[in-house]
């Protein structure tokens, strides 16, 4: 009966190294993320966008002028000068400065992180293990009751693992929106240099927030998650093997799935929280 506990211990170590790499992956900066290679390839996108951000910024910047003064004169006022230089001082900061402006957000975001983990005293995600009982239960089955366990424990280990890969694939998905708001950024950024285009660039740092908000609400969930598992599922050693394997899988797949669930859907709710 040895490889029936084998499915299933191994489809659970896998979700608990998926877990231990999230844990490690959202306290991980966008720089260091895989040694770094991939940062640079975004520093020189973003580096090879600055121009077209910039010319798009005085296109932006003329458009706007344009539309805001009626004549000549109203430019020649000082107090409209004075308004149109600052919008564009400020516009061609944001895009020379963008990414400078896009870490020091995902730093503070971090710091949110940090602090959360701190607070509970979280070091690392909890780890799912088999009861001593489960696997007495199951090595103590005959040839026939063992058919059974065997497909249960089979499935349970397919539907561990895929959750597994599901739970780890949204992560990295973060990680890749970051890079791609950092490379496009100079673009996006322009448009703050007319005030009927600057909705753009607002939305565009808005929507960056939510991005790096994301690692906070799983960090979250995977700490609630801890916490849950404190209480492990019930085993109860009355009943037949196969009740009690069907039973513990079943509660442990719910709880998987609530993790997995609030993991997806952490971009929903950082929308709905801060109202992006």
């Amino acid at each position: 009966m040895d490889g029936v506990i084998d499915n299933l211990t191994n489809a659970i170590n896998t979700w608990n190294d998926k877990l231990a790499e999230i844990w490690s992956l959202l306290t991980e900066s966008p720089q260091d993320f895989k040694g770094g290679g991939i940062w640079n390839v975004i520093v020189s996108i973003n580096g090879g966008l600055e121009a077209i951000g910039l010319a798009l910024l005085v296109l932006f910047f003329v458009v706007g002028m344009v539309k805001t003064c009626t004549s000549l004169s109203e430019i020649k006022r000082p107090e409209q000068a004075v308004k149109l230089f600052l919008r564009f001082a400020i516009a061609r900061g944001m895009v020379v400065y963008g990414m400078d402006i896009m870490l020091a957000i995902f730093d503070i975001v971090q710091g949110i992180l940090s602090k959360i983990i701190s607070t509970v005293g979280v070091g690392s995600a909890s780890s799912t293990t088999l009861p001593q009982e489960l696997i007495d239960a199951v090595n103590d089955c005959g040839f026939l009751e063992s058919i059974p366990v065997w497909a249960v424990t089979l499935l349970g280990g397919i539907f561990i693992t895929i959750m597994s890969f599901v739970l780890i694939l949204t992560v990295y998905g973060r990680f890749f929106k970051i890079y791609m708001y950092t490379a496009i950024s100079p673009i996006p950024l322009s448009a703050s240099a007319s005030e009927g285009t600057q909705s753009i660039a607002v939305s565009f740092i808005k929507s960056y927030i939510g991005v790096c908000m994301e690692g906070a609400i799983i960090v979250l969930s995977c700490v609630i998650y801890s916490a849950y598992l404190g209480s492990a599922p019930y085993v109860d050693t009355s009943a037949s093997a196969i009740t009690m394997v069907w039973t513990y899988i079943g509660e442990i797949l719910f709880n998987m799935l609530v993790l997995v669930g609030t993991v997806k859907m952490s971009d929903h709710i950082v929308k709905d929280m801060m109202g992006l």
